[in-house]
């Protein structure tokens, strides 16, 4: 009996996410006293997941889930875990794993407990702590049937090194029929994702129009940062729907998040409340925004953001 884990992976490539979830597994074995399997699927090298408490890897190839098809994903997780004879199932937050949850669970008979954002309280009775109404407030969840299901909010638990080794194995799931066939996925290669980056800068009809984003792409390309846009924004269509957060968009729990030029509307601030640090840019000191910022600068984002960049480039010169 073990933990299992999925940790996903994108052209190979681990997601952070993965290890974090790795890391998560981690400690929950150690409270079980058990070991931790994962579970990737079309992975290239699976030996760094050792890094983050992994004992064991179970490998898929398969070509037809190069693209994500959440039952089949559902599926493949649920025979590893009835191999395993696995107990508890860690998954992360991100749009696919909430996809693919509840149908695991209903494969597995599991209870599904998502936006966990600490270990458990009590492994008897299984007692985990989530957010809850955007991330506003929490409860402690309790999961009482036989296997259970972990969903991992972003950020929440970090990443955990921890030395050992890990062996691996090929596994070869029976899969459903797909139903659906993905013919292609488009996906810019050159910017850093929403979901993956840990600093967010984004920007709203304060800027006055789309001529103005140089400057916001350039202070992203400073920090290492994705961008983004409020809802207005991108229903104007100055910026792709892709990088609409809020509520209504997608939700956001980067370590920093810099909102310039947004007015602060509750769906707004309700999808990046799980940001750790908070600074806004804005002109009018009563907008919303800065009563949930941890940091905030009264200015015009025309002076204040050159200002920035200038000193962050500046800064980085100086400690290259």
């Amino acid at each position: 009996m073990s933990v299992l884990v999925y940790t996903e992976s994108e052209q190979g490539k681990f997601k952070k996410t993965a290890f974090e979830v790795a890391s998560y597994a981690k400690a929950v074995a150690d409270q079980m006293g058990t070991t931790v399997t994962a579970i990737t699927i079309n992975a290239a090298d699976t030996s760094e997941l050792g890094n983050y408490g992994v004992d064991k890897v179970l490998n898929v190839s398969n070509g037809d889930l190069d693209k994500f098809n959440a039952n089949a994903y559902a599926s493949a997780i649920a025979q590893a875990a009835k191999k395993e004879e696995a107990k508890v199932v860690v998954v992360s937050s991100s749009a696919d794993s909430k996809y693919l949850a509840p149908i695991l669970a209903i494969g597995l008979e599991a209870g599904y407990a998502s936006n966990v954002v600490a270990v458990p309280s009590s492994t008897s009775p299984f007692t985990v702590k989530r957010s809850a109404f955007t991330n506003k407030a929490f409860n402690m969840t309790t999961i009482d049937t036989d296997i259970k299901i972990v969903g991992v909010s972003k950020n929440a638990f970090g990443l955990v090194e921890s030395s050992g080794s890990v062996s691996s194995e090929d596994f070869s799931p029976t899969l459903p029929s797909l139903g659906v066939t993905v013919q292609s996925v488009d996906k810019a290669t050159d910017k850093v994702t929403i979901a993956d980056a840990e600093i967010v800068v984004s920007a709203g009809r304060g800027l006055k129009g789309p001529e103005n984003w140089g400057m916001i792409e350039e202070l992203a390309e400073v920090l290492g940062a994705a961008t983004a846009c409020s809802k207005p924004v991108s229903d104007l269509g100055w910026r792709p729907h892709s990088e609409h957060v809020g509520q209504t968009g997608k939700p956001v729990a980067a370590n920093l998040y810099i909102a310039i030029g947004i007015s602060g509307a509750i769906q707004h601030l309700a999808g990046i409340n799980s940001s750790k640090i908070k600074v806004v840019i804005n002109t009018d000191p009563e907008a919303p925004f800065f009563k949930a910022a941890d940091y905030g600068v009264v200015g015009d984002a025309f002076e204040v953001v050159p200002a920035l960049i200038e000193k962050l480039k500046a800064f980085k010169a100086q400690n290259a």
